[in-house]
């Protein structure tokens, strides 16, 4: 086992990736898609920090991969500076409207929360990246923005996952005309090679940056005020709350005009000679503490990269960090969270002992009481696998930027909320965020729907550090494949010793053997996803040790696309890592 940046993964048994691993030493940028890596670029090079150029690259995904990250989405923000090697979170994550009523979708749904404007909850991007650039930004909110802009009103070429996913769902965007508009141009779905172009987005993006420029003479913070009240408070905030007062939905000005983003601590483990930073358990980040809690190094490295055992144990303790994910995470504000147990050495070497060698839990764990030690409670999901196995649904999804700029300051966020599901307001070209859909209507459920509450959130941006020496962004869209593809990123750097390409290339594999985050909740018990490129016989080993094993195409976008940069504080050396699975890419030098 070893720290160092070495590109040596042939005696391990993986892969060479398809690209080379990005080296550089001034800044570096790696995002969801190539155009978003370039507009952070651009920030670097014109002497912006890491947050001016991951904010600009986040605000360019947003019109890049409009399927599935969204101006009026969420965007969960890490942040390291590197003068004070302090972690920060902003939670970029928007609450149910004052005016929902918990038991609307019990009564009218059977308990389901449909597609539509009533599982939309406040947009949180738009502040989040305003108040990373206000706190720790150098540059204007017209500086960041150009970009995405740009690619609205001037269109982009349409490219294969896009065009994928927009004809997957014609028929969702088919339901409103606004959607329809946008996304059904001249009554087809874009066809690769097409200019896409989103006019109306880039009119509201415009009309932010000219509220901040007739401010901008009372200074840079309050021309950063003067765009977020454009969006909050004016014109936009009024058209929108119009729409749903017009269409049943629940938004309102008075709900736009008092939201803001937190600012929250973020959650902590260590690992070998890794301190590994996540956000709160209002997001599923804990679990990647959980699950690395639960495994040692030492054995895993002994065990030998994907190996029938490594997998095995490896998933065993997946497992049992998303049963506490489902009996515990939740709004903080809203619900007792344990997390500090939770997340507790002492606690998951209580847990360590329901990884069985060689035996699969047939379905989810029991979770764990870390009010009690860590004695279990209640029986095993079995149960849900009657009410819950439905058939697989489409995943909802995301996507991901990290930078690491020439201070050493490093930024790490995960914008998301998909288009599909809920109309376009009309004149806005905004999808608003529809992350409802990752509530339960169960008033049991620590992630309930309640008004002012947050949904529990998939993205989850991630930064690891070794004091003084490295610090790694990293992350992935990809659901609740998200943790799992991270973990693996994560183990594949710091046991393998592969550099971040080739770490985000190999073979990845995944469980679905816990309710899903998404409406409606799929569960399916023992179920292990892995990539073809795997031998055959490792699946039959698995199969023998319990777990229900499915194969995936190989390099298939539903493994996640695992992205990360390792910059090395004392030499200056970054390296990055662009999972070829999707449009992601690496810039820098």
């Amino acid at each position: 086992m070893s720290d160092s940046l070495s590109t040596n993964a042939d005696a391990l048994g993986a892969s060479k990736a398809h690209r080379p691993a990005l080296m550089g030493t001034r800044h570096m940028a790696v995002t969801g898609h190539y155009a978003a890596a370039h507009a952070a670029f651009v920030m670097l090079e014109a002497g912006g920090n890491a947050v001016d150029a991951g904010v600009a690259a986040g605000i360019a995904l947003e019109v890049l991969q409009p399927d599935i990250v969204s101006v009026a989405g969420v965007a969960p923000i890490m942040l390291y500076e590197a003068a004070s090697e302090q972690i920060t979170t902003i939670s970029g994550l928007g609450w149910w409207p004052k005016a929902t009523d918990p038991e609307y979708f019990r009564r009218e749904h059977g308990g389901r929360i449909p597609d539509g404007l009533r599982r939309t909850v406040v947009p949180a991007a738009p502040d989040a990246w305003l108040t990373a650039l206000e706190r720790f930004g150098t540059m204007s909110f017209g500086d960041v923005a150009a970009a995405a802009i740009r690619f609205a009103r001037d269109g982009f070429p349409m490219f294969p996952l896009l065009a994928d996913m927009i004809a997957l769902h014609e028929s969702d965007y088919a339901r409103w005309p606004s959607s329809a508009t946008i996304y059904i141009p001249g009554g087809r779905p874009p066809r690769v090679g097409d200019l896409f172009f989103q006019a109306d987005l880039a009119a509201t993006l415009g009309f932010m940056v000219e509220e901040e420029r007739a401010h901008l003479a009372a200074g840079r913070t309050a021309g950063l005020a003067a765009a977020r009240d454009a969006f909050y408070k004016g014109d936009i905030a009024v058209t929108i709350a119009a729409f749903h007062r017009e269409n049943d939905g629940w938004l309102t000005l008075e709900d736009m005009n008092d939201f803001r983003v937190a600012i929250e601590p973020a959650q902590r483990t260590r690992f070998a000679s890794w301190e590994v930073y996540t956000c709160g358990p209002w997001c599923q980040g804990p679990a990647l503490i959980q699950a690395l809690n639960l495994l040692d190094p030492a054995e895993l490295a002994a065990l030998g990269h994907n190996s029938v055992d490594y997998v095995h144990i490896v998933i065993e303790a997946l497992k049992l960090a998303f049963a506490d994910r489902e009996r515990w995470y939740g709004d903080p504000r809203f619900v007792d969270v344990p997390i500090e147990r939770l997340i507790s050495t002492e606690y998951a070497a209580a847990r360590r002992g329901l990884i069985r060698p060689g035996r699969a839990w047939p379905e989810m764990p029991p979770p764990g009481d870390p009010h009690n030690g860590a004695a279990v409670q209640g029986a095993s999901a079995e149960r849900l696998a009657a009410s819950r196995a439905v058939p697989h649904a489409v995943a909802r999804d995301t996507s991901y930027v990290c930078v690491v700029d020439r201070w050493g300051n490093a930024f790490s966020a995960t914008p998301s909320d998909v288009s599909f599901d809920a109309p376009v307001i009309p004149r806005t070209g905004l999808s608003v965020s529809t992350r409802g859909s990752q509530s339960w209507t169960d008033p049991a459920h620590a992630s309930c729907l309640a008004p002012g509450k947050r949904p529990r959130l998939t993205p989850n941006p991630a930064i690891a550090m070794r004091r003084g020496e490295e610090v790694m962004p990293f992350g992935t869209p990809g659901g609740d494949v998200q943790v799992q593809a991270m973990l693996q990123l994560f183990l594949n750097q710091v046991l393998f010793d592969m550099d971040p390409q080739v770490a985000a290339e190999a073979p990845r594999f995944a469980s679905y053997s816990f309710p899903d985050s998404f409406e409606p909740h799929d569960y399916f018990p023992g179920r292990l996803q892995i990539e073809s490129r795997f031998d055959p016989k490792l699946g039959d080993a698995l199969k023998r040790h319990g777990h229900k094993v499915e194969w995936w195409p190989d390099q298939t976008w539903r493994a996640g696309s695992a992205c990360s940069i390792r910059a090395d504080l004392r030499s200056g050396l970054l390296v990055g890592g662009a999972d070829p699975r999707r449009s992601s890419y690496a810039v820098g030098w």
